[in-house]
C-alpha cells in the first residue's frame, strides 16, 4: 500500500482564524482563545469559548515589539515559531491538533487583522504548512482547508 493519504484523510480537518467579536457559528467546532490576555469588552458568556490556550500565544515582549504592524509580519511570524519550541508552547500546540483532527477549529483572537495574527500562524502550522489566511479585504471570514481548498462566511465585523 501506498504512504499517500487519501483525498478523505487530508480533507478531514480545518482550522480556519476568526474575531473573537464575530458571533459564534455553528460550523465553528471548538472554539479556541489564542491570545495571551483577555480581549476587551468580551464578557466570558458572549465569547461561546471553549478553551483559552494562553501557552501558544506570543510571549508579552513580542506582541509588543510587533504591535500588529502589517511590515513586521512576516519576522513575527519566524520569531513566533521559534518560541512556540517551548516545553509548554508544544505541549498546548499538540492539544489544539488532536482538537483539529477531530474536525474544524476555531482559532479566535481579538486582534483587528486576523490574518496578521498569531492565530493565523498557529492555523498555519495546525494545517501542515498550507497557508490560511483569516479576513479578506471585504471584511469575510476565510477559513483554508487542509487540502488548499477555502471556505468564507459573509459575516462582516461588528465593530
Amino acid at each position: 500500500m501506498s504512504g499517500k493519504k487519501s483525498s478523505a484523510e487530508s480533507s478531514s480537518h480545518m482550522v480556519r482564524v476568526r474575531r473573537i467579536y464575530d458571533e459564534a457559528q455553528t460550523s465553528d467546532g471548538p472554539r479556541i482563545l489564542v491570545d495571551r490576555v483577555w480581549p476587551r469588552g468580551v464578557s466570558k458568556d458572549k465569547a461561546e469559548l471553549d478553551d483559552w490556550v494562553k501557552d501558544v500565544a506570543p510571549s508579552t515582549e513580542l506582541r509588543k515589539w510587533y504591535s500588529h504592524d502589517p511590515e513586521k509580519f512576516d519576522e513575527f511570524a519566524r520569531r513566533f515559531r521559534e518560541e512556540l519550541k517551548s516545553d509548554e508552547a508544544e505541549q498546548a500546540l499538540d492539544e489544539l491538533r488532536e482538537l483539529a483532527q477531530k474536525g474544524t477549529l476555531t482559532l479566535l483572537t481579538a486582534a483587528k487583522r486576523d490574518d496578521i495574527s498569531q492565530a493565523t500562524v498557529l492555523a498555519e502550522i495546525l494545517n501542515d504548512g498550507k497557508k490560511t489566511s483569516g479576513r479578506k479585504a471585504s471584511g469575510k471570514t476565510t477559513g483554508t482547508t487542509k487540502s488548499g481548498s477555502k471556505k468564507a462566511s459573509s459575516k462582516k465585523d461588528s465593530e
